[in-house]
């Protein structure tokens, strides 16, 4: 796994690299007549998903005289997928989780970042074993799901809280327990009681559902691992398109705006839509109380990244450590209170 990952990774700058070069010889003022955004499966990618379906990206791309734009969506699993996604070329966009922003604004030395974050929310890890009560107790036996092992940000998290209880260089200690699979699969194999798996570090709408079996308790949240709330999943580009597609990019930007604006005014709504454009099996009065949760919040403010970030250039999964969030992101968010 290491080997591959390292390279992939180690392509990351080359990819890059082109991509900004093929954008560098476009002609002035043009702009692409495409975008394609890829997300990711769960509530945490609400803000997207009003996006596509309220066609927000068309509508702020004709208000800044780009006229009829195409737009295409795709949906993903795990920080990886979406990570080779932008790296070939496939599409302009990815959402993913903080860590694997991270990682790849390390690889490619700043020609990805973020755009801003999309939602600050726990991520629970769920088990279905009774002796387990904190991370201390998972064995051999047991199997940890999260969506890409080592760079996931459910995968950095866990890390983090092994650090605390073994001590910092024993952060390693239980990736040996983890297992790659997309949330929904996890869940389900987690609910089945028939599957290796034996917890699953995830998120909403995951971690609320997976609570309502009462065989299944939690044994961390990771705004406790955190020290507080924090950001989990973020928007990213290139920094090529960035610079060659500028009112492109502030289009997609409002359209994320107005997204996130849309979801805190109109929770019912936004419950509805995500129930039909996920076409998941959860009421509506439970996905409002999901969405409407106080440890949830809809925002681009990127929160407590620093965090990650130090704890991730500690560990060596990344090279170059950040002098601060601001680093990782593109301007338009910098005069936020981040962290």
């Amino acid at each position: 796994m290491n080997g591959s990952r390292g390279r992939l990774l180690s392509v990351v700058t080359i990819l890059l690299a082109c991509a900004a070069m093929i954008g560098a010889v476009a002609p002035a003022g043009a702009e692409v007549r495409e975008v394609r955004l890829a997300k990711q499966y769960g509530l945490g990618y609400l803000p997207l998903i009003i996006m596509e379906e309220q066609h927000l990206v068309e509508k702020h791309a004709k208000a800044a005289g780009l006229g009829d734009i195409k737009v295409t969506w795709a949906t993903l699993g795990g920080g990886g997928a979406v990570n080779d996604a932008l790296l070939s070329g496939s599409v302009d966009y990815i959402a993913s989780g903080v860590a694997p922003l991270i990682v790849l604004w390390d690889k490619s030395k700043g020609a990805a970042k973020g755009v801003s974050a999309l939602i600050s929310t726990p991520n629970y890890l769920n088990t279905n074993n009774p002796a387990v009560k904190t991370v201390r107790d998972f064995t051999d036996k047991d199997r940890i799901a999260l969506p890409t092992v080592k760079v996931s940000i459910q995968a950095i998290i866990l890390q983090m809280a092994v650090a605390k209880e073994f001590g910092q260089e024993n952060f390693s200690k239980l990736d040996r327990l983890t297992v790659s699979m997309k949330h929904p699969d996890a869940m389900a194999a987690l609910l089945s009681n028939r599957s290796e798996v034996t917890g699953h570090l995830t998120s909403p709408p995951f971690m609320f559902q997976e609570l309502d079996d009462k065989r299944v308790h939690t044994v961390l949240n990771s705004y406790d691992v955190l020290g507080g709330p924090h950001t989990f999943n973020v928007f990213t580009t290139t920094k090529a398109f960035h610079d060659n597609n500028p009112k492109t990019y502030a289009a997609v930007f409002a359209a994320l705006e107005e997204a996130v604006a849309y979801i805190n005014k109109n929770k019912k709504a936004a419950a509805e839509t995500y129930r039909k454009a996920s076409k998941t099996k959860e009421s509506l009065d439970d996905l409002i109380k999901e969405i409407s949760q106080p440890s949830l919040s809809y925002t681009t403010t990127p929160l407590n990244i620093t965090r990650f970030s130090d704890f991730m250039y500690k560990t060596g999964t990344i090279k170059t450590k950040p002098n601060s969030w601001r680093d990782l992101f593109f301007s338009n968010v910098h005069g936020k209170q981040g962290s």
